[in-house]
């Protein structure tokens, strides 16, 4: 299996279960991998995975609600989909309101599984994208020089060509030089792009 490929983690300590999920996500074209115990998933996951896990929430040992909250110290960034009982379902609503995407009742629906599988991947795909549009941007911000960097941040607070001029002490016509260059090593060509460009960086709490 590629261990970058996107893949359904499986963390369910019932080897019954984790074999018939397994099946049901092959057979409509999904990678999975099934772990028994939060611990096991934690030991072997890599910075490189993809997908999304599927997590029942009551275990021995680490719980649901135990293996989300280190998966968020840890960084791991995989959409948690939470498969629970009726009772469970008040425990469930706090997973969602600590991070997960969906929770699914027992017994569980094939087609509410599999659209769930598929948000979850979508949800993955997105943040995976996102992370990289920012390593990028940064990259490019990296090779400014001092004074394009000033220009930047002038520019991102919404100053115009002269204001800019008369805070750097520089003519409107070498702000207009700055700004081109910088835009050039940003890989942007338009300021609304430029404006973009910055806030993704801004939201990017890492």
């Amino acid at each position: 299996m590629n261990a970058d490929a996107p893949t359904v983690y499986i963390v369910d300590d019932e080897p019954a279960v984790r074999e018939s999920l397994a099946l049901l996500l092959r057979l409509h074209g999904f990678v999975s991998r099934g772990f028994a115990s939060g611990e096991e998933f934690l030991s072997a996951c890599a910075p490189g995975w993809a997908g999304c896990v599927l997590l029942d929430l009551r275990m021995p040992g680490m719980s649901g609600l135990a293996l989300q909250a280190a998966m968020a110290d840890r960084g791991i960034t995989l959409p948690v989909v939470v498969v629970t009982a009726h009772g469970d379902v008040a425990a469930a609503r706090a997973m969602l309101k600590a991070g997960a995407l969906d929770f699914l009742e027992k017994p569980l629906d094939k087609n509410q599984l599999l659209a769930a599988v598929r948000a979850a991947f979508e949800r993955n795909a997105e943040d995976r994208a996102h992370v990289l549009a920012v390593a990028q941007a940064k990259q490019c911000i990296e090779r400014l020089t001092p004074r394009e960097r000033e220009v930047l941040d002038l520019i991102v607070a919404g100053q115009h060509n002269r204001e800019i001029a008369a805070e750097l002490g520089i003519s409107a016509r070498t702000v207009e030089v700055y700004k081109a260059r910088l835009m050039e090593k940003l890989r942007v060509d338009r300021l609304p792009d430029l404006i973009r460009l910055m806030l993704t960086v801004a939201s990017d709490k890492r």
